[in-house]
């Protein structure tokens, strides 16, 4: 039979009188009996607290073991797509066994939380590499530069909107109550294509692209686009053009009509979003269509170019003001994905 609470106190007051006695742990161990881990775990409570009562606890004790915790965050770190059912299982191999909302809650406390992860462009190391040294290249070019870049590129802005994941607040039994629901339609609803260009003046403009975008296509958007845009935003003599490398914009015959129209290009690392300021707008640009809900393509063709028209200046201006810090963030990042 264990022994009342009253009589374990009595032998933990007996061992801290031997203590203080001058005896040791192990001569304490044979005079009462006790095992000598029991002894110091005694003596190691009082002379941390002073007294040898139990104290109040916040709970029942935690049945993750501090080698259990250790296992957890060193799995959850290696691999950070680890489940935490997978960690659980993990844990049930040393004979720990909780359940994975446990687990999720102590992996919390250890600052490592569950996240959606951040959508990033592929990195190969010739990419890492080409993104460093632009960063390097142009760190110090002077304002006045990226003030006369003319920044370009396309986007896609669906009629309903990103397919991502959201939570809503209901109650049970109200899951297909029309406030609850995201109306999905077959083959998404639609969708536009649109080329865009910004400065640091303001929007340039907009071109909504019927049909298949090719080489083709891509000049005749530069000839009756990018020239009305300089001229537009009255950028010096001395503006660049930027674009990505994607086939379409650096074929042979986009090169040939690019030196031919004497338009002069920013070379360009590949995979490299992060450093393109319009992306920023195209975020603010699709935000503002969706919250005027097109019901249509043509609708949603009309919202783009009225919303892209209504862009602050200032909006533009801090953009490409604080470009440098981009530089700045892919050099850290040692030419790898960067928080932008």
């Amino acid at each position: 039979m264990p022994r009342s609470k009253e009589i374990q106190e009595q032998m933990r007051t007996k061992v801290i009188e031997i203590y203080q006695s001058g005896k040791g742990y192990k001569a304490i161990s044979k005079a009462l009996g006790l095992q000598r881990t029991t002894v110091r775990a005694i003596i190691h409570k009082w002379q941390k607290h002073g007294t040898v009562v139990n104290l109040p606890r916040s709970g029942r004790p935690t049945k993750i073991t501090p080698r259990a915790q250790r296992q957890l965050i060193r799995e959850a770190t290696k691999d950070p797509r680890t489940t935490s059912k997978e960690l659980q299982a993990s844990l049930a191999s040393i004979k720990v066994s909780v359940h994975y909302s446990t687990i999720r809650k102590r992996l919390g406390k250890n600052g490592l939380h569950g996240r959606f992860p951040r959508r990033k462009p592929l990195l190969r190391k010739k990419n890492i590499k080409a993104r460093l040294n632009f960063a390097k290249k142009h760190l110090n070019d002077c304002q006045d530069f990226w003030e006369n870049t003319l920044w370009t590129d396309e986007t896609k802005v669906e009629l309903f909107g990103r397919r991502v994941s959201r939570y809503i607040w209901r109650k049970s039994n109200t899951a297909f109550q029309k406030k609850n629901i995201i109306p999905t339609v077959k083959y998404g609803g639609g969708s536009v294509m649109v080329w865009g260009c910004f400065a640091a003046s303001g929007p340039g403009r907009l071109a909504v692209i019927d049909g298949t975008m090719n080489s083709t296509v891509y000049q005749k958007i530069l000839k009756e686009n990018v020239r009305p845009s300089v001229r537009q935003l009255k950028l010096k003599r001395s503006w660049v053009l930027q674009q990505d490398n994607d086939p379409k914009h650096t074929s042979k015959s986009a090169s040939e009509w690019l030196k031919k129209n004497k338009m002069k290009t920013l070379e360009w690392p590949s995979q490299s979003p992060d450093l393109n300021p319009i992306e920023m707008l195209w975020h603010d640009l699709k935000k503002a269509v969706h919250a005027r809900k097109p019901s249509n393509k043509a609708e949603l063709q009309q919202f783009c170019k009225d919303e892209w028209a209504k862009i602050p200046p200032e909006r533009c201006k801090k953009l490409v003001a604080s470009y440098h810090k981009r530089l700045i963030a892919v050099i850290a990042a040692k030419g790898g994905p960067t928080s932008y």
